[in-house]
């Protein structure tokens, strides 16, 4: 029986490390710190320095390093925030979090990010007050276009870098440095992930990461003094910390294989009715590779038949979802719902043979 090449395995990622994630785990067992002790500490200040910023502050998952990382920009309710609508709610789920209105900017067609000339006619339009930029699938957005946006129009700039640890630009400056604040997720399937949830905030201003530590923790300014709004319970442990510290001096390498795949899709995939991404460098560290096509059933349908996985990343606008029902029945952002209705996840992750990565390519080419 022929084996499916999986969209992803993390079995086969973990695997190799097992013995040094189990001796971290006794070390952890041990040492009677579970809670904001020595791994996590360490962590931040690893996490911090690999990144090219000043401050960590680690939390429970990245989605609360969005709501916590905005919360400590001053979003609350009555804010703006900017935010693209093909990123599967993470965005608007914190913006709606803070009390805040969402502000449904359209994509590049050409990177799925954020759109410079979408968002400079969205803030003339109207006040905005921060500005989520999801570097989405892995790839940079376009960073020195929206700065100096945020200069023309007084908007700070939050960095959604989930799928991007490690994308950097033409100068080696690295996602989560442009912004005011940055979130990161260590979901296991993240190019940097835990065995559990995780996330933290980066940033460069000391006194935002005091402001973070504290919502971390009830909001307290001091033990069991509640001051800031917004404060819950949300932190890394010690374990995933020492699962974390591990991991990330193997992130970079991960990162050049899952380009070096990616590129090779790119290269190869020669078919009229899939639009493959333009091929990376540095700015592309390929969480996802995201392929478009008119007809997203019939060719997951073929790549199912020739034991091939593929996923869809994300089929629904953030201003369609039922959730909402007609609260944004006149938002209409043309290129994100054509991405949306086309978009389809090939397999890409690190331990994926060569073998596994031209069988996705002959599947491609033979639709």
């Amino acid at each position: 029986m022929t084996a499916i090449v999986p969209v992803n395995a993390l079995a086969r990622h973990i695997s190799p490390l097992a013995s040094a994630l189990s001796s971290a785990a006794v070390e952890v067992i041990e040492s009677g710190y579970y809670v904001l002790g020595p791994n996590v500490k360490a962590f931040e200040s690893e996490f911090a320095t690999w990144c090219g910023a000043s401050e960590c502050v680690s939390v429970a998952n990245g989605t609360e390093a969005l709501e916590l990382g905005l919360r400590s920009l001053g979003v609350k309710q009555g804010s703006s925030v900017a935010v693209v609508a093909n990123a599967a709610m993470y965005g608007t789920t914190a913006v709606l979090a803070c009390g805040a209105e969402p502000v449904f900017v359209d994509i590049d067609p050409s990177t799925c990010t954020i759109d410079p000339a979408a968002l400079d006619e969205a803030a003339s339009r109207q006040s905005i007050d921060v500005v989520i930029v999801t570097h989405l699938y892995g790839r940079l957005a376009d960073m020195s276009a929206i700065m100096a946006l945020a200069d023309k129009h007084g908007f700070a700039v939050f960095e959604d870098c989930a799928q991007a640890h490690g994308a950097k630009d033409h100068s080696g400056r690295k996602a989560g440095t442009f912004g005011k604040a940055a979130s990161f997720s260590f979901y296991p399937t993240k190019n940097l992930g835990a065995l559990g949830d995780g996330g933290a905030i980066i940033t460069n201003c000391a006194e935002t990461a005091e402001t973070l530590r504290q919502l971390r923790q009830y909001g307290w300014t001091s033990k069991y003094r509640n001051e800031l709004a917004g404060g819950r319970n949300s932190r890394l442990d010690e374990l995933q910390a020492a699962f974390l510290r591990i991991m990330l001096p193997l992130l970079e390498g991960w990162n050049d294989r899952r380009r070096e795949i990616a590129n090779r899709y790119s290269d190869e995939i020669h078919h009229p009715d899939i639009k493959v991404p333009a091929r990376g460098g540095d700015d592309f560290v390929a969480h996802l590779y995201v392929v478009h096509t008119d007809d997203r059933a019939g060719l997951q349908k073929h790549l199912s038949g020739a034991h091939v996985a593929s996923e869809v990343h994300y089929p629904i606008p953030d201003y369609r979802q039922p959730i909402f029902g007609n609260e944004f029945q006149g938002v209409s952002l043309p290129w994100t719902e054509a991405s949306c209705n086309a978009v389809v996840t090939l397999p890409c992750f690190p331990e994926l043979t060569d073998d596994e990565v031209s069988r996705v390519i002959e599947a491609c080419n033979g639709w």
